[in-house]
C-alpha cells in the first residue's frame, strides 16, 4: 500500500496554467489504457485526496455525478465546498492526522493524491507520499500552478511513453 501523487505537467513544471486552465493538457494525445494510463491507476487506489482547487476545478469542468467511486476527502478550510451529492468529505488540518483515516479507507489498496502541487506538498513535506507518477506534455506554460512547489529528492524508478507524454514513475529517495 502506498501514497502516490498521480498527475501531469508541463515540462517546465507546471500542472495549470495561470488562468488555472488545463487546456494545454486536454488538448493532447495519451492513452488512458496505455503505459502510465489513467484508468489502470485509478482502479488500483482506494481512497483520493485532493486541494480545494482540485475539487472546484472538477465541479466546474466535470459537471453531474462524482466520478470517483473510492472514499474522497479535499483539503479545504471551507466545510460547505462539497456539491450536494457528492460522497466527498472535507478536512482541514495536518495530513499527518488525515493519513491513517486515508490508509483504512483504502483497504489494501493505493492512496491517490489527485492533481494540486499545494496538496501534494503538504504530504510530501510530512514524508507520506511513496511514490510520485508524473506525465510531462510537450509544452512550457512559463507560470501557473507548480508541479510540487518544495524541495524534494527522488529517484527514477520507471519511465516511458503514452502518446504525446513522457511519463515517469519516481521512488521517494
Amino acid at each position: 500500500m502506498s501514497t502516490i501523487y498521480f498527475t501531469a505537467s508541463s515540462v517546465d513544471g507546471y500542472i495549470v496554467d495561470d488562468r488555472d486552465s488545463l487546456d494545454w493538457l486536454l488538448s493532447r494525445n495519451i492513452d488512458a489504457d496505455g503505459p502510465f494510463g489513467y484508468r489502470a491507476f485509478s482502479e488500483s487506489v482506494g481512497a483520493l485526496v485532493m486541494g480545494a482547487t482540485t475539487y472546484e476545478w472538477m465541479v466546474a469542468n466535470e459537471p453531474g455525478e462524482w466520478p470517483y467511486k473510492q472514499p474522497t476527502w479535499v483539503l479545504t478550510h471551507r466545510p460547505n465546498i462539497v456539491r450536494p451529492g457528492h460522497p466527498v468529505r472535507t478536512y482541514h488540518g495536518d495530513v499527518t492526522e488525515l493519513q491513517p483515516q486515508l490508509l483504512q479507507a483504502a483497504g489494501y489498496q493505493d492512496v491517490w493524491v489527485v492533481g494540486g502541487g499545494d496538496a501534494a506538498a503538504q504530504f510530501a513535506r510530512a514524508g507520506l507520499i511513496d511514490e510520485m507518477i508524473v506525465s510531462y506534455a510537450p509544452c512550457t506554460l512559463g507560470t501557473g500552478g507548480r508541479l510540487l512547489p518544495i524541495r524534494t529528492e527522488w529517484t527514477l524508478v520507471e519511465s516511458g511513453v503514452n502518446g504525446d507524454f513522457v511519463c515517469a514513475r519516481w521512488r521517494k529517495a
